[in-house]
C-alpha cells in the first residue's frame, strides 16, 4: 500500500481527536461565542483585532476543524479509489466526510442562531461518528498489506449481542456527558458518586437529574464492560483480537471513570477534563471496530456452513 497514504491516515486519525478534544476544549472554557454571532470569520474580521482567551480557543478550533475537513475529503477520495473494492470503504469514505461536515453546519448554526443545550450536545457524538469512521479506514489502509487476525474471526450470537448493545449504550454515555457539559452541571454534584453526603438521596433540580444520570449511565457500562471481559478472558482466550480488544476497553472505561470522579474532586481541571473526553473517543472507536468485526464475521460464519467444493476431477488431481 502506498507509503503516503498510510502517513495521511494516520494524520488524519490524529487530527480527528484533536478536532473532538477542541470541542471539547471549547465547551468547557465557554469559549462558543468567542467570535461573537460571526461564522466563518471571527467578530466578522478575517484577522481579528479584539483578542481574548475565548477567541483564540474557538478560532483554534476552526481552523484545526477546516483543515482536518480538507484531510478527511482527500483521505476519502484516496482510499475509494486505491481500495475501493473492500467492502466497507466506500460507506466509511461517505460516513466519515459527511459527518464531519455535518457537525461543523450544527457549530455554525449554533454561532449564528444559537441551539438548546439538548441539540448542541449531539455536536461531540456527531464528531464522534465522523472519528470512528477515519480510524476504520486507516485500518483498512493498513490491512491491505497484512491482514489481521480478524478477517477470518466467527463471532457466536452472545459475543454480538454485547458488542452490538454496547456500541450503541456507549453514545448514550457520551450524549449525557455532553449534555453535562453544555447544561454547565459539571460541579452542580460536590461529592462523587453520589450527589450530596448526608442530603436528599434522589436529585433535586434537573441540573442534578442530568449530572446523576449521566453517572448512572457510566456506571452501568463500566460493570456491563468488565463483564464482557470476565467472558472474553475466560472464554475467548484462542481469539486474541477479542480477548485483548476488552482487556484494552476495561482499561479505557476504568480510566473513563477515574477521569470521571477527578473532575469533581479537582474541581472541572482542564486536562482531567479533556482526558475524560479521550478516554471515551478511544472507546468509542474500539466498539467501532468491533462493529465491522460482527459485520465481516456474518460473512465468515457462512464461508464454514457453505465451505468452496473441492474440485476433485482427474484434471485437477495428480
Amino acid at each position: 500500500m502506498n507509503r503516503s497514504l498510510k502517513w495521511l491516515a494516520v494524520l488524519t486519525t490524529i487530527g480527528m481527536l484533536f478536532v473532538l478534544l477542541g470541542g471539547a476544549l471549547v465547551t468547557k472554557t465557554d469559549s462558543g461565542m468567542g467570535c461573537g454571532k460571526s461564522w466563518p470569520l471571527c467578530n466578522g474580521e478575517f484577522v481579528p483585532t479584539d483578542i481574548t482567551p475565548e477567541l483564540v480557543i474557538e478560532l483554534a478550533h476552526r481552523l484545526v476543524s477546516g483543515s482536518v475537513g480538507i484531510m478527511v475529503l482527500i483521505l476519502s477520495i484516496w482510499t475509494w479509489k486505491a481500495i475501493g473494492h473492500i467492502r466497507e470503504t466506500k460507506f466509511l469514505s461517505v460516513l466519515s466526510f459527511f459527518f464531519l461536515v455535518l457537525q461543523a453546519l450544527i457549530g455554525a448554526a449554533a454561532v449564528v442562531w444559537g441551539q438548546s443545550d439538548f441539540v448542541l450536545a449531539l455536536h461531540f457524538g456527531i464528531s464522534l461518528i465522523s472519528f470512528a469512521a477515519v480510524l476504520l479506514l486507516t485500518m483498512l489502509i493498513f490491512e491491505v498489506d497484512k491482514k489481521f487476525q480478524a478477517e477470518k474471526l466467527v463471532i457466536d450470537k452472545r459475543m454480538k449481542f454485547h458488542i452490538i448493545g454496547l456500541s450503541i449504550y456507549s453514545y448514550i454515555v457520551v450524549y449525557t456527558g455532553a449534555l453535562v457539559r453544555h447544561m454547565n452541571a459539571s460541579l452542580v454534584c460536590k461529592d462523587w458518586p453520589l450527589c450530596t453526603s448526608g442530603g436528599p438521596f434522589l436529585p433535586t433540580n434537573i441540573y442534578e437529574w442530568v449530572q446523576m444520570g449521566h453517572r448512572a449511565a457510566a456506571g452501568f457500562i463500566f460493570i456491563w464492560i468488565a463483564y464482557v471481559t470476565y467472558i472474553a478472558v475466560k472464554h475467548y482466550k484462542h481469539e486474541r483480537v477479542l480477548y485483548w480488544g476488552w482487556i484494552i476497553s476495561m482499561v479505557l472505561v476504568s480510566l473513563q471513570v477515574i477521569a470521571g470522579a477527578f473532575v469533581i474532586f479537582t474541581r472541572l481541571n482542564l486536562y482531567i477534563a479533556l482526558g475524560h473526553a479521550f478516554f471515551i473517543s478511544v472507546l468509542f472507536g474500539v466498539f467501532s471496530y468491533f462493529i465491522l468485526l460482527v459485520s465481516r464475521s456474518k460473512k465468515n460464519a457462512a464461508r464454514v456452513q457453505n465451505p468452496k467444493p473441492v474440485d476433485l476431477s482427474p484434471a485437477t488431481v495428480k
